[in-house]
């Protein structure tokens, strides 16, 4: 059944409404950082010195980590998320996107909830680590495949890039709104709150989520797959994908273009931190750069996808990433130079190409491997995404080491060098 007069109907953009709004709560992990700053003991040169020491006050019961530790909950959920993303497309593929995201937010949900009742180093990894991590997995794995399957090829990067830009942009809001939970009712309250604002918001939303019916073709299929030669014109299952080498590229493309921005997210309000010390408010305020890159994160997945349709995904990917290998490498000059303007700037930019892989993955999925299986597909693509943790981690030991994370840049900025020369020679695969 094609759409009628070449119109994609109403109900397809509901389902990318509905889509955006179940990612703006699975994307807490975004925030991070403002529970990471108030994890760790506020003054930098005694963070080793206090960590395991009780807090006071309002956060009675909780204990300051180091750098190491309050960033292992982040990168564990990483983890999990990606590993999750595989059963979490499976669902999708059989039971529907409504069960799979309904599943996912209340998996999210009961794991914020753990952390902040445990009140402890191990409530964060079982809590926001483990079950944040499954529920943001199965729940992601939702309302981007069925999203795509309601348009062609055409649309398909500006498609992920609404879609997904909801998880980017979470950081929008939730950065300052868990800076005001954690200071009016501490840590445990903030989690807690939030678990229970995600579990209403994403039951309610998964309702709008579904498939086209069954033979419902895209308006404009035709037309653009001449245009854009964007498929292959067959629909791989998940055992012939991994039989092709470009399977394993996209992987390896999607852990280059994640490590950078990972570094940049779990350690936003600290190198706010670090280039503002001679301006109080900022210091006393350091989400609002993790909010400023919640913004340009969601702006770049939405942007990239539609340039990427206009100019092809492998010449988007580069060019994002050769410019944020740029500033990544000339980051810690610009922190140096306490230049806040620049920071922002080079900040954003960094954001912006990650916010941009995550656009370009999943279409770069469906124009190699097909619609139809494309729950599934991308949740095995996706497992880059969480091999991208390791940046964050190793950059917390290397911060515990060096006392700074000039390091942990120059590295990442050479890996993305690496994936421009990788996303030039990574091409669609050939039916057999």
């Amino acid at each position: 059944m094609a759409a009628r007069a070449g119109k994609v109907p109403g109900r397809a953009w509901v389902v990318v409404f509905a889509g955006t709004i179940v990612n703006l709560c699975l994307g807490i992990l975004y925030a991070w950082s403002v529970w990471k700053q108030a994890l760790v003991y506020p003054n930098e040169k005694m963070v080793q010195e206090m960590a395991g020491h009780a807090m006071t006050g309002i956060n009675e019961g909780w204990h300051y980590l180091n750098n190491a530790q309050a960033s292992t909950p982040f990168s564990l959920a990483v983890m999990i998320f990606a590993l999750s993303m595989i059963p979490g497309g499976r669902i999708h593929d059989r039971f529907g996107p409504k069960f799979g995201a309904t599943v996912g937010g209340l998996f999210l949900a009961a794991g914020c909830i753990i952390a902040g009742l445990m009140k402890s180093y191990t409530g964060l990894i079982i809590g926001f680590g483990i079950f944040g991590g499954i529920g943001m997995g199965i729940g992601y794995a939702a309302p981007t495949p069925a999203a795509l399957k309601w348009f062609g090829p055409h649309k398909r990067g500006l498609i992920a890039g609404l879609v997904v830009g909801g998880y980017g942009g979470a950081a929008l809001y939730i950065s300052p709104l868990g800076k005001w939970l954690i200071t009016a009712f501490g840590i445990s309250g903030s989690f807690i709150g939030l678990g229970i604002l995600f579990a209403a918001v994403i039951i309610v939303a998964a309702q709008f989520l579904s498939w086209p019916p069954q033979g419902y073709v895209p308006p404009g299929v035709n037309a653009s797959a001449k245009k854009t030669a964007a498929t292959t014109g067959k629909d791989w299952t998940a055992g012939e994908m991994l039989r092709t080498w470009q399977f394993y590229a996209l992987v390896v493309l999607f852990i280059g273009s994640t490590q950078s921005g990972l570094l940049i997210i779990a350690n936003a309000a600290g190198i706010l931190n670090t280039a503002a010390t001679g301006i109080p408010f900022l210091v006393a305020n350091a989400w609002i750069l993790a909010s400023f890159g919640g913004l340009v994160n969601a702006s770049g997945r939405v942007g990239t996808g539609v340039y990427s349709d206009k100019i092809g995904r492998d010449n988007a990917y580069a060019i994002n990433c050769g410019v944020s290998a740029l500033c990544l490498a000339s980051m810690p000059w610009v922190m140096a130079s306490g230049n806040i303007v620049l920071l922002f700037i080079v900040v954003g930019i960094a954001y912006w190409q990650y916010g941009g892989g995550l656009s370009l993955l999943p279409s770069y999925t469906a124009d190699f491997y097909g619609s139809k299986h494309l729950g599934v597909n991308y949740g095995l693509v996706f497992i880059g995404w969480g091999f991208g943790f390791f940046m964050a981690r190793l950059a917390g030991t290397i911060e515990d080491i060096t006392g700074s994370l000039d390091y942990a840049f120059y590295l990442s900025a050479g890996i993305l060098v690496a994936m421009v020369l990788l996303s030039r020679v990574t091409k669609k695969p050939v039916p057999r």
